[in-house]
């Protein structure tokens, strides 16, 4: 499969969130997955893309042109796809994957998540989508979707999209 990461960039973000995710880029290539990414060096996608290549497991990045000014790109990348828009990015993103993580970021990684389960509540697609719950970092969000429920907002949120606490439950999942 071809299993697309959301997560942060972030360079200063605690070393539990990147090190869990270099362990999930671990499995995947030893599972045999492609990992599918913003193309980023450096935090959760960093970390994650280094325990796929470690492994000698395959990724494909998905950049603007442009990013490089907010984020060094990742010189290891099996494939390197450049786009001109965020936009471009997040079809690139659903084009080539299979199925998605969203592990803990800011608010590019939410505008991601949230775009991801819109088209998947919409019947665009009806691929996999994972919170990776890491270190119980989406809970407040996870509580928030779930007041959206109980006041008619949202529903069936858990057919949208699954939470998972650990590697373990990511692949039980998938």
């Amino acid at each position: 499969m071809n299993i697309c990461l959301y997560g942060s960039g972030s360079r200063i973000i605690d070393t539990v969130y990147t090190n869990e995710n270099y362990k999930l880029g671990c499995q995947l290539a030893k599972k045999g997955h492609t990992l599918v990414f913003g193309g980023g060096d450096t935090g959760v996608m960093g970390a994650c893309v280094k325990g796929v290549h470690d492994n000698n497991g395959k990724s494909i990045g998905i950049a603007p042109t442009w990013i490089w000014e907010f984020e060094p790109l990742c010189e290891k990348c099996s494939e390197l796809l450049y786009v001109d828009t965020m936009e471009e990015r997040k079809q690139k993103f659903l084009e080539h994957s299979d199925a998605f993580i969203i592990s803990p970021g800011g608010i590019g990684t939410l505008d991601e998540f949230f775009e991801i389960i819109t088209l998947r509540k919409l019947k665009q697609h009806n691929k996999e989508i994972i919170v990776f719950n890491i270190n119980h970092f989406y809970d407040k969000m996870l509580e928030m979707l779930d007041e959206l429920s109980e006041k008619g907002f949202l529903y069936k949120q858990e057919e949208i999209f699954k939470v998972a606490n650990t590697i373990e439950e990511i692949f039980d999942i998938l």
